[in-house]
């Protein structure tokens, strides 16, 4: 679940990134119902890619610790 919520807020934080940086607003959700900088849609995306990868490293310690992932 948090490999799934971590992707969506990566998404949602490079689309207010590039919109801001490169275009006239924001895209994406969060600029229709936040006024954000573009230094938090970075964090955004930096939060996300940390929630990803949490969820991946405990998915595969968990499938070790049963024994269906090892080899």
């Amino acid at each position: 679940m948090r490999g799934i919520l971590g992707f969506i807020i990566m998404i949602q934080g490079v689309m207010g990134f590039i919109g801001q940086v490169f275009f006239d607003r924001g895209w994406g959700l969060l600029p229709h119902w936040f006024d954000l900088p573009s230094v938090a849609y970075a964090g955004l995306f930096a939060a996300g890619a940390a929630l990803a990868v949490w969820g991946d490293v405990d998915r595969k310690r968990k499938a070790k610790r049963t024994g269906a992932g090892a080899v």
